[in-house]
């Protein structure tokens, strides 16, 4: 990948030449009635893995399973940084489609059943699970970094990045403020990108709440496009404050949040462009070698059937 790819709309920065720079001491937490939790050593530091970091006895060629898996409620999560950076969760109206595919996503992820949940219910339309999967990510993606927001600041993160090869910049067409690509601190990064999205979901033009109400022709790339940019925030989280989640006993939150949106990207087909995945190729890898084959077939025959309808 080009360092500064023009026709791109939201714009990853790879220097393979660029060294590892020298490692420094993290910042503390300037509140005095927590304990100081060491960040991860990011620049040059292997990126992490929980399937391998907890399995490395395990011949290379086994699937293993993520560690943790939880029980995956989004209420349960420990949220320390709640009302310093908030983001309004769009709640379906009781009684709509939106609010029922919600309910029924809601009550099957309870089950543990992650490779069960994202496929299209029965008669269900395409975008309004679609729609619902969305609001449903950008919740999950809110809480997990809202509460590790004071390990995350523009001096312990001042640029928005996964591993050191891979720096995200900022661009909105329609922002004149971010018509080219802008570099930004992780949490500024992210700070913008919530509010975009939140934009987004409020838009009724975009996503419909009325019953019946058309869903956009360019809904699609909408959702790519989102599910693209809450990808990053998952990336940083895992290269850059894991052992921050894991003091805290988010672990087994983070991983089944982010196995459940490989699952989905898998699905649906989401994914854009061979580097997607990044900095966290591995680790998708190992989510989907987790897999059994017939699952694996059964999802090819849903596609090839979707394809054809």
């Amino acid at each position: 990948m080009s360092s500064q790819p023009s026709s791109s709309r939201d714009h990853p920065r790879r220097d393979p030449n660029r060294s590892s720079p020298t490692k420094t001491n993290p910042t503390k937490s300037s509140s005095p009635t927590k304990k100081t939790i060491p960040l991860f050593d990011r620049p040059g530091k292997k990126i992490p893995n929980p399937i391998q970091d907890q399995k490395q006895t395990e011949p290379e060629s086994r699937a293993v399973k993520l560690p943790k898996e939880a029980t995956y409620r989004t209420e349960k999560l420990d949220v320390k940084a709640a009302g310093r950076r908030t983001f309004r969760p769009k709640k379906s109206a009781k009684g709509t489609q939106a609010y029922k595919l919600q309910q029924f996503a809601e009550a099957t992820l309870g089950l543990n059943a992650l490779r069960e949940v994202v496929k299209l219910p029965e008669g269900e339309d395409v975008n309004e699970w679609l729609a619902c999967h969305v609001v449903d990510f950008y919740t999950h993606v809110n809480m997990l970094y809202g509460s590790i927001t004071e390990y995350c600041s523009p001096t312990t993160c001042p640029e928005m990045k996964a591993t050191e090869e891979f720096e995200y910049l900022w661009q909105d067409s329609s922002s004149e403020k971010y018509k080219k690509p802008t570099k930004m601190s992780a949490p500024e990064y992210i700070d913008t990108l919530m509010k975009w999205t939140q934009a987004l979901i409020d838009n009724e033009s975009v996503f419909p709440t009325r019953t019946n109400a058309p869903f956009p022709k360019n809904f699609a790339p909408q959702v790519r496009q989102i599910f693209k940019r809450l990808y990053r925030v998952y990336a940083h989280i895992y290269c850059h404050h894991y052992p921050v989640i894991v003091a805290l006993g988010l672990e087994p939150h983070l991983n089944t949040s982010f196995k459940h949106y490989v699952l989905f990207i898998k699905e649906f087909e989401l994914a854009t462009g061979k580097d997607f995945w990044g900095p966290l190729g591995d680790l998708v890898d190992n989510v989907m070698e987790s897999l059994k084959p017939d699952e694996e077939i059964e999802r090819e025959k849903r596609r090839e059937g979707r394809s054809r309808g």
